[in-house]
């Protein structure tokens, strides 16, 4: 017989799902439920075989009925538990990208500029605060383009600065400044900046400044840094290339650095740095300020190339990379006849790589301490999540070109080989932005 009803077609299926579900849940079933099941699905055999449409349904029914009824009620999962469900699953996840994949990093400092930004200070007097500074909608605005806030801090006591303290906790940076008779102000900014707008002198020193109560001490904006996203997983495929931006953390380099710790307070007590490769294994590096020089030849890769012609902060040379400071004697690069020599034969972790930044003269490097590890290595700098105003946000190849060719026309036809197709990727990336900026998962990278 080629055609079948209706009903006895879904009356076969209803035994096959019946057996399917003895088989699926027999280890939760007890012997009397098994027992009752298998005679359900037995009256329904016989039903079909009969060929009784009436029987057939009925019998049905009561073997969906007996399965609905086989196993204890169990009350649905309540909107709250499946909520903190859906957080706890997330959360995971983000740690696991966090830890293996892709880490955000808030740059404090600035040894990158202009490459990278780090937090910049504006201080205005007190006419000029009340003149510029915009109605709150606006500051919202600057905010959440610019990371600017518009900041007043007045004296809380009357006394003289005596001391301060890094007070800074995860991705936020605070100075506290400690006056005379024990009174403590804290501002929003590593150390470096904190100074020198209090005492309204680039790279100024407030210490030893005195204040009545209620004397303003600062009136200004706080542009927060970069938001960095680094890429931790590709390094594990491929090798560190000389002129990148990328991040390494501090172990094994702590009592190094803390020997140069004058030289820029501000990157002193970093666990990660944020710098340009530019010594891979095998390299031998000197400064012939303001080139650097690789192996006896002035640096060519584009990163290092273009961080030559950035004015230099903090130091005689005018622009390019600097020496280190003189009064630091156990520094690598002092003067033009020193050489900073990596190991290429060494075991695989100890490697080793060298790390400068683009504002040397603000700059705590491999100058000052030497070589970085290759166990050292986090990853290279991918992509500037926030602020979205500065110039900088996007994948930092590519605003690393628009730099370039800002500072030389000539240069613009090299910007456009890295094509705005990366559009995609950049859409991709803001919503985790928007996360990135509170999440406690953030890093600080000097």
């Amino acid at each position: 017989m080629f055609w079948k009803p209706k009903w006895k077609k879904e009356g076969e299926l209803l035994v096959k799902a019946g057996k399917k579900f003895l088989a699926y849940k027999l280890d939760l079933l007890t012997q009397d439920r098994i027992k009752e099941i298998e005679s359900r699905i037995q009256d329904l055999r016989d039903a079909i075989k009969s060929g009784n449409k009436t029987n057939t349904e009925e019998a049905g029914k009561q073997l969906h009925s007996t399965c609905e009824k086989a196993l204890p009620y169990q009350k649905p999962q309540d909107w709250f538990a499946e909520n903190v469900e859906v957080i706890f699953v997330a959360l995971v996840v983000a740690l696991g990208l966090r830890t293996y994949v892709l880490q955000p990093f808030r740059i404090p400092t600035g040894s990158m500029q202009p490459t990278l930004n780090g937090i910049i200070t504006d201080t205005m007097s007190a006419k000029e605060y009340e003149e510029k500074k915009p109605w709150l909608g606006k500051q919202a605005f600057d905010w959440v383009a610019r990371s600017r806030i518009w900041k007043e801090i007045d004296s809380p006591t009357t006394g003289t600065i005596r001391g301060y303290k890094d007070k800074s906790l995860l991705f936020l940076s605070r100075t506290e400044f400690t006056f005379d008779n024990g009174q403590t102000v804290t501002f929003p900014a590593p150390v470096n900046e904190a100074m020198s707008a209090i005492s309204g002198v680039e790279d100024g020193n407030c210490i030893g400044m005195s204040f009545k109560k209620g004397d303003p001490m600062f009136r200004g904006t706080v542009d927060g840094g970069d938001l960095v996203l680094v890429d931790k997983i590709s390094y594990h495929f491929r090798t560190p290339t000389r002129g990148e931006v990328f991040v390494f953390d501090t172990i094994g380099l702590e009592k190094r650095i803390g020997q140069h710790t004058s030289a820029s307070a501000s990157q002193a007590k970093a666990t990660h740095y944020i710098k340009r490769l530019c010594g891979v294994p095998g390299d031998v590096l000197q400064i012939e300020s303001p080139h650097l020089m690789v192996n006896g030849k002035i640096a060519t890769e584009k990163g290092i190339a273009t961080a030559m012609t950035y004015p230099n902060r903090n130091s005689s040379a005018n622009s390019g990379y600097s020496y280190a400071m003189q009064s630091h004697a156990n520094a690598e690069l002092r003067t033009a006849e020193d050489t900073l020599e990596l190991r290429k034969n060494a075991p695989p972790g100890l490697r080793e790589y060298a790390a400068l930044g683009d504002n040397s003269g603000n700059s705590l490097d491999s100058r000052y301490w030497g070589a970085v590890k290759e166990y050292n290595l986090v990853g290279p700098a991918l992509f500037s999540l926030w602020p979205f105003t500065t110039g900088h946000w996007g994948i930092i190849k590519w605003h690393l070109r628009k730099l370039r060719a800002r500072q030389n026309p000539t240069l613009l036809t090299l910007s456009t080989s890295c094509p705005r197709s990366d559009g995609m990727i950049w859409w991709f990336f803001t919503p985790i932005a928007a996360l990135s900026m509170t999440s406690p998962m953030t890093s600080r990278v000097r």
